[in-house]
Formats: structure tokens, sequence, C-alpha cells
């Protein structure tokens, strides 16, 4: 798999306190890559790393396969937007104005593309109106807008939705589906508003304390909070030859301790007998339906709150 950007250990430390600690992680090219965890775990000091406002303590990163400490990682940069906290906007401009002096900072001397950003970001209709007369989804989409002024292949968000009301936030969702699957974009979505990432998101990353503690597919996901029934067995053995026997061919998946997590609805007691069969004691049943918020603090302890 190609990987887009690659952490090796890195660390951030301000005085006493370890912003970063040894985080590893992999956001692989083409990827909607939801990066979760809680106020304070190192995101945004994570995104300040790659887009070269901080410098690491110690470890390393790779953005398209170029190091952190290589030459060429200027070069490498030109191919992210980001929009870091709150959006790069000037509030007595138009959004055509905030655009075009984007472009004049970044050096592109054509304005050619501007009309084209602004239908893309579905802000072609903004015209004489200023920035801050927007509502917040309208300066997130600009900010966006901005930050895709010098075509990069790689977005980072901080945060995209947060204090969006839902036309808002269904407005900027759309808009960050259209740039990966149409225009191609990877995409970094640093968030805490865990419903709304998984309707966007390809893959996580979630972080505690500075570090990842786990990496996954939005498949592998949505495996893991898929309702089950929790069995705990005598014999697990006996129990896969009554489950087999019962029909339930690849509906459960062998765990620790005796116990096995069948994906389906079956009859208790035709379940009982079909082990008592095999001689098999059926010592606990349990029904499991894990949100993405569940599992979050499973995985992290504590509330979700960010």
């Amino acid at each position: 798999m190609e990987y887009i950007l690659k952490t090796n250990g890195l660390c951030k430390q301000y005085k006493s306190f370890k912003a970063l600690n040894g985080l590893t992680m992999n956001v692989p090219k083409g990827s909607i890559y939801g990066f979760i965890g809680k106020n304070g775990a190192g995101k945004t000091t994570l995104i300040r790393l790659i887009c070269g406002l901080q410098f690491p303590t110690e470890g390393s990163f790779e953005i398209y396969g170029t190091k952190n400490t290589d030459a060429g990682i200027c070069s490498a940069r030109r191919r992210i937007g980001a929009v870091v906290e709150t959006p790069s906007i000037f509030p007595e401009m138009t959004a055509q104005e905030n655009l075009k002096h984007q472009f004049r900072i970044i050096g592109i001397p054509s304005f050619e593309k501007v009309d084209e950003l602004l239908e893309l970001v579905g802000l072609a209709d903004t015209g004489k109106k200023k920035a801050k007369d927007f509502s917040l989804g309208m300066r997130q989409r600009l900010g966006i807008a901005i930050a895709l002024c010098g075509d990069p292949d790689f977005l980072i968000l901080d945060e995209p939705i947060n204090g969006l009301d839902p036309q808002g936030i269904i407005e900027v969702r759309e808009l960050i589906l259209k740039l990966n699957r149409e225009n191609n974009i990877t995409v970094l979505i640093s968030s805490h508003i865990l419903d709304e990432l998984s309707k966007l998101a390809t893959h996580y990353g979630f972080i505690d304390k500075g570090a990842v503690v786990r990496e996954m597919s939005a498949q592998a996901l949505i495996d893991a909070c898929r309702k089950c029934i929790m069995l705990t067995v005598s014999d697990t053995e006996a129990a896969v030859k009554a489950l087999e026997k019962s029909g339930f061919n690849s509906e459960y998946k062998l765990l620790e301790n005796n116990r096995i997590d069948l994906y389906a609805q079956p009859n208790i007691t035709e379940l009982v007998h079909a082990f008592d069969e095999q001689g098999c004691e059926l010592i606990t049943v349990k029904e499991h339906d894990e949100t993405l918020e569940g599992f979050f603090i499973s995985l992290v302890g504590g509330d979700s709150h960010d």
C-alpha cells in the first residue's frame, strides 16, 4: 500500500509537557483518514509538525516518501493544503478577493482558477458579499478553497465541522467526499465528532496522550462495532461443531477465554440444544452493539469529550 504520510516515533516536548509521545501512523494514498482523539491528545500538534509550523523533538515523518530532515521537504509540503484550527480568511474581502490574495501569496500570477475553485466549494454566487457576512459553513468552505489554491493532492483539515449547524455540516461533508472521490485528494481530518466521521472516513487513527493506540480501516471498524451475540462456552471446539451443524458456517468469530461472537440472531433454545448434543455448555449470552463512540471510549478510557 502506498502512503502519503508516515510518521515514526514522533515526539514533541513543551517544557515538562509531552504533546506527542512516540506517535506512529500511516495515511494511505486516496483515503479519508479520520484522526480521532480527545482534547489535548496531540491532534493539532501533529498537524502543525507536518505543515512545518513546528518541529519535532524526536522521531521523524515522511510526506510522499520525503523525510522531514531532507532538503526536499519544502517541495513535498507544496503538495499539501491545510486548514489548521480556523480558516485563514480576510473578513473584509469577498470570496473571490480572498482567493486572489492567496494566489498572490503562493506566487501564482494567473487568477484563471479562482472561479473554478469557487464553483467547486459552492461559493460561486456570493458576488460582492464580504466574508464577515458568511455563515460558519460558508467560511469553512472558503477556507478549504484557499487551501486548494496550490492544487494539492493532500488536504489536512483540523476540526472542519466544529461549531457548524446541521446544514453546514452536510455541505462540508459533501465537499470533502467530492474532493476525495472526484479530485483524488487524500484527506486527513482531525475531529472529535465521531458520528460524522463515520460518514466520511475510509481509515481511522485513534490517538490518546500523544500516541496512536489503534489504526484500522473503516471496514475493520464496522466489523468491530457489528451487532452480535457474545457467547461464553465451556468448550470452543465443541461449540464450533454445534454452530457449523446449525448452519452458522461463517457467521462467528473465536475469541480468547472461551468466547465466541455470533453474527446472527439464533433461537437460543435451539442453540442450547445443539451445544448440549456436542457436550458443550452455554455459560453466558449477551447482546453486543457497539457505536463508534463506545469503541473509542473502550480504547482510550474516560469520556469522549474533546
